[in-house]
């Protein structure tokens, strides 16, 4: 009998939201069906200005967000629902990540604030619905991302062959995956992923992101552009470690843009290969041994993008395999999604999530409010 639970996620690239169903009977974790509602230009357009480091915005427009995307969600599960052919009462609980509109853990009162009020997604739903992953990692210390890395753990941890798991998402982090399950993984962000790219094109061609890389494809890379870039200090952090787009900004990038004489296309490159260098930096740094780098988010999709991760990685892990999470039983679209479906479940079965590592939290915690 099937022991189903469904995740929703909405990430930094701010698209849309992904919808998995997912079956964890058996002992098994399997994908049955998947769903995706894109967000409308204007929805996108609110939400990108909300995440903004020095945004103002309402309280009337703020909870009218979060209730517009309260209903977004829950339509997303109906959706879902009916393309499997599911009913409601099959499901044990709907997992909701939320979508984030500011991530802050260094700030002087730590937080994280996700929106899509899942009081909503209940009463709508009919199903058991639990949110608010990140905050009661926050307030055992931790900063609260990333969360995915226990679920890349049980799903994608192999004996006998050290992985890394790359989400390349608005922001890309990593999951450092021991060939032994008694050593502990590692997890944090290494920076930009999509995000800078996604601006980049959006402001001089009008489009939502570089399909394969192309544009980028076009461009020279400027490498002493590049190595000033991996200068902040974000990247001379240790883990563990966490970011998002209020930091890795359209602002950021604007003061770095100051006096460079590069064309759009060149800086387009130019940051396509920022992502793939801070990411192999990061492996080079605390996962040197990896045999495995398996990918997954929309980055996967950028061929431009894995070409240059291909290339850095010959140079500096030449034993290192990589390939999309697709090849090891899992779509790189459907992953985090999926993660959400899993900590729902572990939510629900009162089992705390081991995060001292990735996160920095004091303590396992059990993580996410339920709403009945």
């Amino acid at each position: 009998m099937p022991e189903f639970y469904i995740g929703l996620m909405s990430g930094t690239s701010l698209d849309g939201i992904d919808a998995a169903l997912v079956d964890f009977s058996d002992k098994r974790i399997r994908l049955h069906a998947f769903a995706y509602s894109p967000f409308s230009e204007q929805l996108k357009a609110q939400l990108q200005q909300l995440s903004q480091a020095e945004a103002l915005i309402s309280l009337l427009d703020y909870g009218a967000l979060d209730a517009t995307l309260g209903e977004l969600f829950a339509n997303t599960v109906q959706t879902l629902l009916a393309k499997a052919n599911v009913p409601a009462t099959a499901i044990k609980a709907i997992g909701s990540h939320g979508q984030t509109v500011y991530h802050a853990p260094h700030a002087p009162h730590h937080f994280s604030l996700q929106i899509a009020d899942p009081n909503i997604i209940a009463q709508r739903t009919g199903i058991t619905t639990i949110a608010d992953f990140r905050r009661r990692d926050i307030a055992a210390g931790g900063q609260g991302a990333p969360l995915v890395p226990a679920f890349h753990q049980a799903v994608f941890q192999q004996a006998d062959e050290s992985r890394c798991v790359v989400n390349i998402g608005g922001i890309a982090n990593i999951t450092v995956l021991p060939a032994t399950a008694s050593e502990a993984i590692l997890g944090f962000d290494t920076g930009p992923g999509n995000t800078l790219m996604d601006y980049w094109i959006q402001r001089h061609t009008n489009s939502a992101y570089d399909v394969e890389g192309a544009w980028a494809a076009t461009g020279t890379i400027n490498y002493q552009w590049v190595k000033q870039l991996m200068q902040d200090n974000y990247f001379a952090l240790p883990p563990p470690k966490s970011t998002g787009k209020e930091y890795f900004s359209y602002a950021w990038l604007h003061e770095k843009l100051t006096h460079l004489e590069s064309t759009p296309a060149d800086i387009q490159a130019s940051l396509c290969w920022l992502t793939a260098a801070t990411i192999v930096a990061a492996l080079r740094d605390y996962a040197p041994a990896t045999q495995q780098l398996l990918v997954c988010g929309g980055g996967v999709h950028n061929t431009y993008l894995m070409t240059l991760l291909g290339e850095l990685l010959k140079r500096t892990t030449p034993a290192c395999k990589i390939s999309s999470t697709e090849h090891f039983g899992v779509h790189p679209d459907h992953v985090e999604a999926m993660a959400f479906a899993w900590l729902a479940r572990q939510t629900l079965l009162h089992k705390p999530i081991a995060m001292q590592a990735v996160t920095g939290a004091n303590a396992a915690v059990i993580l996410g409010g339920i709403y009945l």
